[in-house]
């Protein structure tokens, strides 16, 4: 098991977050919100990809998009098996904070990522 966020996997190219904003399907669980794209056979997917962003107009302060931020990448990368065996190994995916409140705790934030994934599974 690999508990690294690489540089390969980072969503990153405008065009990968253009297709995705275009083609993706979005769920929700709780404060979390994804868009996800999936390998097809007619939209290729080169490989697991994976972003977060977090909204201006929840946060205000950079410090707090940040600390935001950095728990969403953190419950991704302790997390990754279980994402990629709900969504896929070829998955295009943003995942956003979508409430004004700051999570009190990882957590908090891992068991709404860890609900979404199980969402997904079953349907």
């Amino acid at each position: 098991m690999s508990y690294t966020y690489s540089r390969e996997e980072k969503l990153k190219k405008n065009t990968e977050i253009a297709l995705l904003f275009d083609k993706g399907k979005w769920r929700t669980c709780g404060n979390l919100r994804i868009i996800i794209l999936k390998d097809k056979p007619n939209l290729q997917v080169d490989s697991h990809k994976f972003g977060v962003s977090v909204s201006k107009r929840y946060f205000k302060k950079a410090v707090h998009r940040n600390r935001v931020k950095r728990l969403l990448r953190e419950c991704y990368r302790l997390n990754k098996d279980l994402f990629k065996e709900a969504f896929g190994e070829k998955t295009l995916a943003m995942m956003f904070w979508v409430s004004p409140e700051m999570p009190a705790k990882f957590q908090d934030v891992e068991e709404q990522f860890i609900k979404l994934c199980q969402m997904q599974k079953r349907s």
